[in-house]
């Protein structure tokens, strides 16, 4: 009896090209459901602090910036236009997802977007070990080193997340 290939998504192949030491998490979903941080984290076996998830925001001049934060938490739109130096920043709109980056919601990473955008971690990220982000489709989950994934996103950390 053949194994079943495993279907890696283009996240995984670019970080394993790249030499990045992943791990890739498929879960168990109903065909359609898209899980909220918070479940995706639980069917993954982790504690909602280490899974985070990939918000895209658009600038007042129509840059565009993606901000990786703890599923858990709420972006605060001031402290995020502050670490991309623009004045104001909104969320992108979801249909604009899907033509911008390449990705649908609930399957949005921080890796391989259709082109580079500035990418910003929240300050949490140095809190953990390993982190799990979704690895470009929904139900795909990637598990790495903060360290190596804002390295080969080249991304910054900043303190972005809503007091509670």
């Amino acid at each position: 009896m053949a194994k079943a290939k495993e279907e890696k998504t283009n996240v995984i192949r670019l970080l394993e090209a790249a030499g990045v030491p992943c791990t890739h998490h498929i879960l168990d979903l109903p065909k359609g459901e898209v899980p909220d941080g918070v479940t995706a984290a639980a069917l993954v076996g982790k504690p909602a602090e280490e899974v985070f998830k990939t918000l895209v925001a658009e600038g007042p001049k129509g840059e565009h910036f993606v901000y990786v934060i703890p599923v858990a938490e709420t972006l605060d739109l001031k402290k995020a236009a502050r670490a991309a130096g623009v004045k104001s920043i909104a969320m992108l709109p979801q249909k604009k997802l899907l033509p911008l980056t390449g990705y649908v919601h609930g399957g949005c990473s921080p890796v391989g977007m259709s082109k580079p955008f500035p990418t910003f971690f929240a300050e949490e990220v140095i809190l953990v070990d390993t982190m799990v982000c979704s690895a470009g489709k929904v139900g795909h989950q990637v598990e790495v080193r903060p360290d190596d994934l804002i390295a080969f996103v080249g991304g910054q950390v900043a303190d972005l997340t809503a007091e509670r």
